[in-house]
């Protein structure tokens, strides 16, 4: 077995079990070990799949990229993950896409902060993350992991969007009625003070964190 084939194993394993653990094995594992303890699982397979990808990655050969990223690409990219920075801040607080653990959701009302760009915010984040990083490390295991990040990212978001409605019904439509799929898909918003500082905050550190660790320098450290 090559490195790039295993590689491409793991990314799928990583996928493949959250669709799996978080669609139809859900209910009846829930049901049979209680939720703390599916909750514990589901952590563990999670962790050991993508501890297994950033593994295989790194066993992958050096290769040269499909394309250079320029000056222009770079730019791109850090807005890109800047934006993805402050939907992640913003959506820890009343995301009524999390798990309601009373199986019960209440009416929400008009979208706020970040959820007024998107009602995913979270999951953008994550596919604004690979996306960028798909830009600028466009080797044969970058778009492997990235495009793994990328896809339980987003058909997990359309996923989501599907089994809230048959949970919860008109509220979960009214909610999402209000709110896009795709950021900014009804127009330009602001994100929230508190989500756009933390955000901010959050992409400093962790583009600053990226070249002191010793990879390439990120975002504005960049240029």
């Amino acid at each position: 077995m090559t490195p790039l084939l295993q590689l491409e194993i793991a990314a799928a394993a990583f996928v493949g079990s959250h669709f799996i653990l978080s669609h139809p094995l859900r209910a009846p594992l829930v049901k049979a070990m209680g939720e703390k303890a599916f909750l514990g699982v589901y952590s563990l397979v999670a962790f050991a799949t993508l501890g297994w990808m950033v593994w295989a990655a790194r066993q992958v050969p050096a290769a040269a990229p499909k394309w250079e990223a320029g000056t222009a690409l770079w730019i791109l990219a850090s807005l890109m993950v800047w934006l993805g920075s402050i939907l992640f801040a913003g959506s820890h607080k009343g995301n009524p896409a999390l798990p309601h653990p009373d199986q019960a959701m209440k009416p929400v009302g008009e979208p706020w902060g970040v959820f007024r760009i998107t009602r995913h915010p979270m999951m953008w984040g994550f596919a604004l993350w690979a996306i960028a990083h798909a830009i600028v490390n466009s080797t044969p295991s970058g778009l492997i992991v990235s495009e793994a990040v990328g896809v339980l990212a987003l058909v997990g978001a359309a996923l989501q969007d599907r089994k809230k409605s048959r949970l919860y019904g008109n509220n979960w439509d009214a909610w999402a009625g209000n709110t896009s799929y795709i950021p900014f898909g009804r127009g330009l918003a602001w994100p929230g003070t508190m989500a756009f500082v933390a955000g901010t905050l959050l992409f400093f550190v962790a583009t600053w964190a990226h070249g002191a660790l010793g990879y390439r320098p990120a975002g504005f450290w960049a240029f």
